[in-house]
């Protein structure tokens, strides 16, 4: 069965041109020109993967993601921005929002299939390890997030960083050693998007976010897990 992209563009060229080689790499594709109508037709659908322009009519694509992300049936469905928008400061606001990857305009055709298919092998490869600490709990088999008892909403990415960095406690690492071992063959993501999913990461499993007690930066080299005493 062919996995379904739900396309979020109101350009029609653009959109018919997203569409056209995304069936040709064999993915089913449904479009949308408005924020509005992409939570009623993923609802019928069962989309994959979701790629999202920003500047639409309706509710923008930052608004569709963050609705994405706090719903139930859609949070753990990756999300790839696709926008004209290329400033530093959009992109670390759809990561932040939770997006998997930010593709700017103009792109290549052959790149965009090969990132949609990137974003969905790391979701598709399993983690069978679970990993327990004093606040929160990490589910391998079933990828889920239980932070002082209570179920989390996490990301596949944010679930694969969070077991990476807990599964070598106290060893440092940088964010090109991050990347390769995270994101693996998703080349074209920046050493800045570890730092916003650590953060995304604090802002979860950490008692006070600015003083962590776990994902501990070192100055000059990368990130650490440090394990509870």
């Amino acid at each position: 069965m062919k996995q379904t992209i739900l396309v979020l563009e109101d350009d029609a060229d653009i959109a018919n041109l997203v569409q056209h080689h995304l069936q040709l790499a064999g993915f089913g594709v449904r479009t949308c020109a408005s924020g509005d109508q992409v939570l009623p037709l993923a609802k019928k659908h069962s989309p994959a993967l979701f790629l999202l322009d920003i500047m639409v009519p309706g509710n923008s694509g930052f608004e569709v993601c963050r609705q994405l992300r706090a719903s139930r049936e859609f949070a753990r469905v990756p999300i790839i921005f696709l926008t004209a928008r290329a400033g530093e400061e959009d992109r670390v606001r759809g990561l932040d929002l939770g997006a998997d990857d930010y593709i700017t305009k103009p792109f290549g055709t052959r790149e965009l299939a090969a990132r949609v298919r990137a974003v969905l092998r790391r979701f598709e490869q399993p983690v069978t390890t679970g990993i327990t600490a004093p606040d929160f709990e990490l589910h391998g088999d079933a990828m889920t997030l239980s932070v002082r008892g209570n179920p989390t909403e996490v990301t596949a990415t944010e679930f694969r960083l969070l077991h990476f960095l807990a599964s070598h406690p106290g060893r440092v690492f940088t964010r090109d050693q991050v990347l390769d071992a995270v994101w693996r063959d998703l080349a074209f993501v920046t050493p800045r998007s570890v730092d916003v999913y650590i953060r995304r990461l604090r802002e979860k499993i950490e008692r006070d976010p600015e003083n962590p007690r776990y994902l501990k930066t070192v100055r000059g080299a990368g990130y650490k897990f440090e394990a509870a005493r």
